[in-house]
């Protein structure tokens, strides 16, 4: 077996076969071409990129081929402001247009899985012919410029149809996944106002059907200036006559025939989508986010930093209310064939996703650092199980990858792959930091900060860090800035989002640091780092730790205020059938205290049988927080299993006066 690698050693490292036919050795050439410029390695790339912004983000334009009515003549103007900064100001453009540009018409542009149930494939042909008349259709209801379409939605093809169709006449898209209750789709596409509402009639998960219609009828009801609803029949649960304004999706399109598709010819930053913030500590904040940016900054991470080449298979396990949806899709830009998923990741005793890789020749596997942890717990082994002959690269967001996620890869997945985890948020829909694929990969690290991002980590103090943990920082403009929050008019909200704490700088909210390797390692949200006797904690420094354990399947750790002071306490979900007694208690401190320091050892350690997550499966501190405190979850909606809060509520153990486990 494969044993974990020495620290001075890298984990995998690219041949120099594969760099030299990597898609960023090809962007070097077109700027030594343009530029007269070589760079001796990556590092010296990225300072470049950073410095030369106009020059780099035209070369990336040019490279990647955008399709566009007009470039315009500037890159880059007001670009001392931040926020303000504007990019290629002069340029019109199509999202919809880059993502649907001409390829073969039997290529294959989709392939979808409805767990085991349902199969869809797609050729580029009928992509084409579906997108033409749900256009035509929206246009007719009254869709334009500027109006919204929301998708109450799974990661179905009709979803992308949907968006494409919506960005095509130059609408803005905006989703979230039917797993969310009324209240909670409410609180997204209420402040909004679509014009139109595409939802399904159902959805499967872990072998259940559960039926949408009663929720499609209550939240359709309460949208104000809804003219139509359209549904989408994926889950065959049955006629939806009884809600108004409805009509079913083969009714909707049947007056119109396919036809060329029309594109609106757009300015760069016309707003493309809008997407939420995870909302537990308040209504969501909807951000809107441009065609322009979002489509450079994911040519550019798809392309340079993911190697994705036309024809090539790309795949992420996402909800549709998650922004590496978003990120997703974009792939038909770079001519890839998306692979779709939806449904639990756990079928098949946790196989069923990578059954998917070797069915479709899988190229690129997307997925989360939760996904990976608990199909390395559960004891999935790829590697023993399946080819994955196909697999290049494989990409991890949501939360911080433990070393030990790192290991579970190279040992039990696959040893030739790039191994990209990444890191960005909703916020850019897009990265900071994540894969490079010509350089090594280190274990627990991110390969590097991304190209044209001027990320670098702070300290208290302001002042930028070359070593030690402090303040994810970007210190320049780049294109995928939202163009700001919905119904925030004068900006207040969106700068005291991001410029409050250092003025003229995008502070994101993550706590990190630089390797010595170039590379950065992610220790959790700012917001939730711990600081016992005045000393900052990363969650993310405790869960590696912790999870490293073979008993503990996650755990959650906060802060409590204790004695004018702050005390640790992890609550950690055990393997089926465990009780934490205090030999496991004693082996979780010593584990943390070997690999930490003594001040990462929590004050108690309790046991839960469930953690709240996000519906894009992050585990929620601030929510466990604040209910361990007494004070109100703003919004649980946003959970995807809100009743967890429960087990942290009223602990006796947490109470003034107890005992000092």
């Amino acid at each position: 077996m494969l044993k974990p690698a020495p620290a001075e050693l890298p984990l995998w490292t690219p041949s120099a076969e594969r760099v030299s036919h990597s898609r960023l050795e090809a962007f070097g050439k077109l700027l030594a071409k343009r530029h007269g410029v070589a760079f001796a390695d990556y590092a010296e790339l990225h300072r470049w990129s950073v410095a030369r912004m106009d020059d780099f983000w035209r070369s990336v334009w040019e490279f990647s081929g955008v399709i566009a009515e007009s470039q315009g003549t500037e890159v880059l103007v007001d670009r001392s402001q931040m926020p303000g900064a504007r990019f290629f100001p002069g340029a019109r453009l199509n999202f919809a247009q880059n993502l649907l540009r001409p390829r073969g018409a039997d290529d294959e542009a989709l392939v979808f899985w409805g767990e085991d149930r349902v199969r869809e494939r797609w050729s580029f042909r009928e992509l084409l012919a579906a997108v033409s008349r749900l256009q035509q259709a929206l246009a007719a209801a009254g869709v334009g410029e500027g109006d919204r379409v929301a998708a109450f939605m799974p990661n179905h093809p009709q979803t992308i149809i949907a968006m494409l169709a919506t960005a095509s006449l130059g609408a803005t898209f905006t989703s979230c996944s039917p797993d969310f209750g009324v209240q909670g789709v409410l609180d997204r596409f209420g402040q909004v106002a679509p014009k139109v509402l595409v939802g399904c009639d159902g959805y499967f998960y872990n072998g259940k059907v559960i039926d949408t219609r009663d929720r499609l009828a209550q939240v359709s009801a309460q949208l104000p200036g809804l003219a139509k609803l359209v549904v989408v029949p994926y889950a065959g649960t049955g006629a939806v006559d009884g809600i108004a304004r409805a009509a079913m999706l083969a009714d909707f399109l049947a007056p119109f025939a396919a036809r060329e598709v029309a594109y609106a010819s757009l300015p760069f930053n016309h707003p493309l989508y809008i997407l939420y913030s995870s909302g537990t500590t308040g209504v969501p904040k909807c951000i809107v986010h441009g065609a322009g940016g979002v489509l450079l900054m994911h040519l550019k991470e798809h392309q340079l930093h993911g190697d994705v080449n036309r024809g090539d298979r790309l795949f992420y396990f996402t909800t549709c209310g998650w922004m590496m949806w978003n990120w997703l899709v974009t792939g038909l830009a770079s001519g890839a064939t998306l692979l779709l998923y939806d449904g639990s990741p756990m079928l098949r005793n946790g196989t069923i996703l990578f059954d998917f890789a070797d069915a479709e020749g899988m190229t690129h596997f997307g997925t989360s650092a939760k996904y990976l942890d608990g199909i390395g717990k559960a004891g999935v082994k790829p590697a023993q199980t399946h080819r994955l002959a196909a697999l290049r690269t494989i990409f991890s967001t949501g939360s911080p990858l433990a070393p030990e996620g790192f290991d579970y890869v190279y040992r039990d997945v696959k040893q030739d792959v790039c191994l990209s985890s990444i890191s960005g948020g909703t916020d850019l829909v897009a990265c900071f930091a994540g894969g490079v694929p010509t350089r090594p990969v280190w274990r627990g690290e991110l390969q590097g900060r991304m190209l044209g991002m001027q990320v670098e980590v702070w300290g208290d103090d302001g002042k930028p860090l070359t070593t030690g943990k402090g303040e994810l920082v970007c210190t320049a403009p780049f294109p995928s800035m939202p163009l700001g929050f919905w119904n925030d008019p004068d900006g207040a909200r969106y700068r005291a989002a991001y410029f409050e704490t250092y003025p003229g700088v995008w502070r994101h909210g993550d706590w990190s640091e630089i390797t010595a390797h170039d590379g950065m390692v992610i220790h959790g949200r700012s917001d939730a780092v711990l600081n016992p006797g005045g000393v900052r904690i990363g969650t993310a420094e405790i869960y590696r730790q912790v999870e490293r354990l073979d008993e503990v399947v996650e755990s959650i750790v906060i802060g409590q205020e204790w004695d004018s002071d702050v005390r640790v306490v992890l609550f950690v979900r055990l393997r089926e059938g465990l009780t934490l007694d205090e030999a496991l208690t004693q082996r979780i401190k010593q584990t943390i205290r070997a690999n930490a320091t003594p001040r990462h050892v929590p004050a108690v350690i309790l046991q839960v049988p469930d953690i709240p997550r996000t519906k894009s499966n992050k585990i929620v501190e601030l929510a466990v927080r604040a209910v361990v405190h007494g004070l109100p979850v703003k919004n649980a909606e946003a959970l995807a299993n809100p009743e967890a809060l429960e087990h942290f509520r009223s602990r006796p153990e947490l109470a003034a006066g107890a005992s000092k486990p």
